[in-house]
């Protein structure tokens, strides 16, 4: 069969059109091409991965064929699989996503455990105020207003159309109007007058400018450039967040970061020169790199 093949025809059946996509995919560079075809024949025909081969001899009709050209269409020309879904599995949860939101990645999933942990070590029978900068899809405040629902959390991000994804999120997963969500660069949105918070946590934009178009076609042609652009050296929204948080903190209220992973050094020197902070510690994602940075505000 050859790659060149239009899918069409009564021969065409869950197991062969898999064969075949996999192939074409293959064939193109597309990661994980047996994984990709499966997910999106899945979607198709609503169906679970499972079912794809207790069913493998299933003919496919003729609009399902043409709904599956469509996607893979989209897969060669390097669409992001969950944007093509519109929905990207995180935590425990299923998020919607699009254009106008990072992907959350599992690396971020180690922010979240992160701040869980330090949310179980310093709560006690008190109600924390806790902020996610840069919201995006909502991914990070949502796994944790999903464990500790008693707590009062707040979510701010730049843009409009990435804010009413990550409220469709909160109700998605069962959690509209537990989070507050507001328009603002960083920490611009809030007032002179606001209560101290907690916790702060953010996952922003690290990868430095020059580095953007060496990103796979996925990130660099359809992912917001403005989630992923962190200045000449990647440190301009780190550098901002460190040095403006402190006033927004109680003391010992913690910030935790998202950082890239050779940024551990360059990170230090910007909290050694902020002077505010203390009991700093760096955590490794799962592939062994320097991932997150905690750190706790003075007294």
């Amino acid at each position: 069969m050859q790659k060149s093949t239009a899918l069409r025809g009564p021969e065409w059946t869950i197991l062969t059109v898999l064969q075949w996509t996999a192939s074409y995919f293959a064939s193109r560079d597309i990661e994980s091409p047996r994984a990709a075809a499966e997910i999106l024949l899945a979607h198709v025909l609503n169906l679970s991965r499972i079912d794809l081969y207790v069913r493998y001899d299933q003919p496919l009709a003729g609009s399902e064929l043409e709904q599956f050209k469509v996607l893979i269409k989209r897969r060669i020309n390097r669409e992001p699989v969950a944007y093509i879904l519109g929905t990207k599995g995180f935590w425990t949860m299923d998020l919607a996503v699009c254009g106008d939101v990072l992907i959350p990645r599992p690396e971020t999933e180690c922010l979240v455990e992160a701040a869980l942990a330090m949310i179980d070590e310093d709560s006690g029978g008190d109600t924390m105020r806790i902020l996610d900068l840069g919201t995006g899809s909502g991914a990070i405040i949502l796994a944790l207003a999903q464990r500790h629902r008693r707590h009062h959390y707040f979510a701010s991000d730049r843009s409009i159309r990435a804010l009413r994804i990550a409220a469709e999120n909160a109700r998605i997963v069962g959690l509209e109007g537990a989070i507050r969500f507001f328009c603002g660069d960083w920490l611009t949105g809030l007032g002179d007058n606001i209560e101290p918070l907690d916790m702060i946590v953010s996952n922003p934009p690290y990868i430095p400018k020059g580095d953007l178009k060496g990103l796979a076609p996925e990130i660099y042609r359809y992912e917001p450039q403005a989630a992923l652009d962190g200045g000449f050296d990647g440190l301009d929204c780190l550098n901002q967040i460190i040095e403006s948080t402190p006033v927004f903190l109680k003391p010992g209220g913690r910030l935790l970061l998202e950082i890239g992973h050779d940024q551990r050094q360059a990170v230090q020197g910007i909290i050694d020169r902020n002077r505010q902070y203390q009991h700093v510690h760096f955590l490794k994602d799962y592939g062994g790199y320097d991932r997150v940075v905690t750190m706790e505000r003075g007294e």
